[in-house]
């Protein structure tokens, strides 16, 4: 079954071209250009960013596999799995099972989002140190903020973007760490798009609340 596994996505790790000293890979290639269209398309507030993030996520899957990133590799399987049901949050998550919109998160969320953070941190890297990790306590970081952005995004909260920043400043040097120059490029231009994001999303979600009935007091 591994030697299957390994068979079908061996073209993947083939050196499409070189960036310095890194050697491109189809799967890195391709996940910069799904990577580049998901944000863009999350900045628009598309539903489409949830089909383009899963392939993305796949393409990343096997790069981070390659340069032993076991929990970045573990995430993408996890970005899947909430990709789907982001998906269906989307489009049926909403009141009466109408399409969610834009909308800040309570302070009790956001509470229990940094809490995961922290706690996700120091459990991954312990876990991490165990299983030969080649950045065990930054890995471990970039994935506990990763899965809690990716959470508030599939639920269409504002705050999103700003865990999503997060990451992103501790992506680029680590990919760069690991010669993954492409990729790192990938997360800078991932951070521009999460600024304009951020921005974005505090604009939508200012005209749905003066869209929003005013109830009698």
């Amino acid at each position: 079954m591994i030697a299957w596994l390994a068979a079908l996505v061996a073209p993947l790790n083939l050196a499409l071209f070189h960036l310095g000293s890194d050697a491109v890979s189809r799967a890195e290639a391709l996940g910069f250009v799904t990577g580049g269209l998901c944000v863009w398309l999350t900045v628009r507030g598309h539903i489409a960013n949830f089909g383009v993030g899963i392939a993305n996520s796949g393409f990343f899957l096997v790069l981070f596999a390659s340069s032993r990133l076991w929990a970045d590799s573990a995430l993408q399987i996890v970005f899947i799995a909430l990709g789907v049901i982001g998906w269906w949050q989307w489009l049926f998550g909403g009141a009466d099972r109408t399409a969610l919109v834009v909308r800040r998160a309570t302070p009790r969320v956001l509470l229990a989002s940094v809490v995961a953070v922290v706690v996700g941190t120091f459990g991954l890297t312990l876990l991490l140190r165990a299983t030969d990790d080649a950045a065990p306590f930054w890995d471990a970081l970039t994935t506990a903020l990763s899965l809690v952005a990716q959470w508030l995004l599939n639920t269409k909260k504002i705050e999103t973007w700003y865990f999503w920043i997060a990451a992103d400043c501790v992506y680029v040097p680590l990919y760069l760490s690991k010669d993954l120059n492409l990729t790192a490029v990938v997360y800078v231009l991932f951070l521009g798009l999460c600024v304009a994001g951020l921005l974005a999303w505090r604009r939508a979600g200012a005209a749905d609340r003066a869209l929003e009935p005013v109830v009698p007091a």
